[in-house]
């Protein structure tokens, strides 16, 4: 893991918020791509803040589902996400790798990937602090 990469709970909150904010502002502007990575950016660093501060060790991983089963260890009731967890870990492969996938993101898929994980949102969010 790079030495530069934030360890702390609350630096990843804060860029997991800073996501989460753009993903409206960019489906409003018509970008549901980079809305929909942003999306993933913003879940993928929720989890790592909320798994932080039940200690784990980081890890460069974008796997929204695989995220999902470390956070699982801490609270079994997120699995109902998985689903939504492993739509939106698609957004990423998107933007990321836009020639290996031949289908563009539409507003509606972004729209209601978002519906589907705010609450899991909230609890990582309420989550994060508790030790």
């Amino acid at each position: 893991m790079a030495s530069d990469e934030p360890r702390y709970p609350t630096d990843w909150l804060r860029n997991a918020e800073r996501d989460w904010g753009r993903v409206d502002r960019l489906l409003q502007a018509g970008d549901a791509e980079l809305a929909g990575f942003c999306l993933q950016q913003a879940l993928e660093k929720f989890f790592k803040a909320f798994l932080l501060a039940k200690g784990w060790e980081l890890q460069r991983i974008h796997d929204l589902e695989a995220l999902l089963n470390a956070a699982m260890a801490y609270d079994p009731s997120l699995e109902p996400f998985r689903s939504p967890c492993q739509k939106i870990t698609g957004f990423y492969l998107t933007e990321r790798y836009p020639f290996l996938t031949e289908t563009s993101l539409m507003e509606k898929d972004v729209r209601d990937s978002l519906e589907q994980v705010r609450g899991l949102i909230d609890r990582l969010r309420g989550r994060t602090s508790e030790k």
